[in-house]
């Protein structure tokens, strides 16, 4: 499949509130459930791209686990999900959070705060083969060379399993679709000029992915007016 995925996939599933001390973080409350959001595929933007901030907006970066899957997947039963996944990606779920909170103030959809072109910066595709412990990854971001996130995902509270069952029953994943699996704590604002790194390692420290990019100022386009 390499990373025909960016290209092919019809869909962004973004799980949210999955690590217990970004919910903290956040003040927001524990779900009960998996619970999720949509984005663009139109919102990739590869290793070594720009990210394009639009006037008005404060961005967050969420570092995140990336599934990639491999067929069409209905109604998946946990001890069945490995079987429809067909590899990995290191991505990062940018978050245009002024938006966001503003928006949930009023009771409206996320899909601006999560939508904005550019905001989905992804690695290159991660064959399931290279991975022998989904749930023992650890994932960082460094900002201009300083750390701010720098998680496991074994302090996922709803593990992938659970996620695929879930996400399958509401909704049918196809080949290529992408599914995010929540952000550890530590989440902050990028600002224009910033370069960021990422990088996913196993437990014992053996490099599985790295993605690379800068932020920019976007020129035109959409502008938040608080």
């Amino acid at each position: 499949m390499a990373s025909s995925f960016v290209r092919n996939g019809k869909k962004i599933v973004a799980i949210g509130r999955n690590y217990a001390e970004h919910i903290k973080e956040l003040n927001n409350a524990a779900p009960k459930e998996p619970f999720f959001f949509l984005k663009p595929t139109s919102s990739y933007i590869g290793s070594g791209g720009k990210l394009e901030i639009p006037r008005g907006v404060i961005a967050h970066h969420e570092v995140e686990l990336g599934l990639v899957i491999g067929q069409r997947a209905r109604d998946v039963k946990q001890a069945d999900a490995q079987s429809v996944i067909a590899g990995y990606a290191l991505a990062v779920d940018m978050t245009a959070r002024n938006v966001q909170d503003a928006v949930k103030k009023k009771g409206l959809p996320w899909s601006t705060a999560k939508g904005f072109d550019s905001f989905t910066p992804i690695g290159d595709f991660i064959p399931k083969s290279a991975v022998t412990n989904p749930d023992d990854l650890r994932l960082w971001l460094k900002i201009n060379g300083a750390f701010k996130q720098n998680g496991t995902t074994a302090d996922m509270i709803f593990k992938i399993p659970r996620l695929i069952e879930h996400i399958t029953s509401i909704m049918t994943l196809e080949e290529g679709d992408l599914v995010l699996t929540g952000t550890p704590s530590g989440v902050g604002p990028v600002n224009p000029g910033d370069q960021i790194e990422c990088g996913l390692t196993t437990a014992s420290g053996d490099a599985l992915a790295a993605l690379n990019f800068a932020a920019v100022q976007r020129e035109g386009g959409y502008s938040f007016q608080a």
